[in-house]
């Protein structure tokens, strides 16, 4: 397997590989050009998103500034809004479906280490070696369709949250969470179910 292949499948890789190397060079020239637009640009906006996204539904919008490690990796459904100063670490695919709301603030992270120090730290390490000092690897992120992620929340490596389900403001999300549920905290856990029959929206707005 090559580096790229041993990254999509959650394996260790070498993310100074020169392949990461030119997906990092493409999205940070076209997240400078995206940055500098002015909010009122919406064609030439969305049109940068196209090139740098891996693929993108109707109605999405993204508030600058917007941070990205490739860009390639995330795929975004329709009608979509995802506030300014977000960043999306995306060395593995981050998936957001259809009617999401993504607040100010967001981090959504894919890439991880080991815990052990051991099997962290690569023994013998150079700085000529061409690779990175440590053991690095990615795992998927997946946001359902019909959510609401507050700000400041924090979406860690290999989660999934399910249909219609709200996250609150400055949570850290470990694990996946269902669908059709409230869900809040470090570690981010459920408060309550959504019954889609009843208004369940907190009437401040602060779930």
């Amino acid at each position: 397997m090559n580096e790229l292949e041993k990254c999509m499948a959650g394996m260790n890789y070498n993310c100074h590989d020169k392949i990461f190397l030119e997906f990092k060079q493409k999205s940070t020239e076209l997240l400078s050009v995206y940055n500098k637009l002015p909010y009122e640009s919406k064609k030439e906006k969305y049109s940068v998103l196209k090139q740098l996204f891996g693929s993108i539904g109707e109605s999405v919008t993204v508030g600058s500034p917007f941070l990205c490690d490739y860009g390639r990796n995330i795929h975004i459904g329709n009608h979509v809004s995802i506030n300014m100063n977000c960043t999306f670490v995306d060395c593995n695919t981050i998936t957001i479906g259809c009617n999401v709301l993504i607040s100010s603030k967001v981090q959504m992270y894919t890439s991880t280490h080991p815990v052990e120090a051991s099997e962290r730290i690569i023994p013998d390490w150079t700085p000529d070696s061409g690779i990175y000092f440590c053991n690095t690897y990615a795992l998927p992120i997946e946001i359902g369709n019909n959510c609401w992620i507050g700000g400041g929340v924090i979406v860690l490596p290999g989660v999934k949250i399910g249909d219609g389900t709200v996250i609150g403001a400055g949570s850290v999300v470990t694990k996946n969470i269902p669908s059709n549920c409230v869900a809040a905290g470090n570690p981010c856990r459920i408060i309550r179910t959504i019954n889609h029959g009843e208004t369940q929206n907190d009437k401040d707005g602060r779930i």
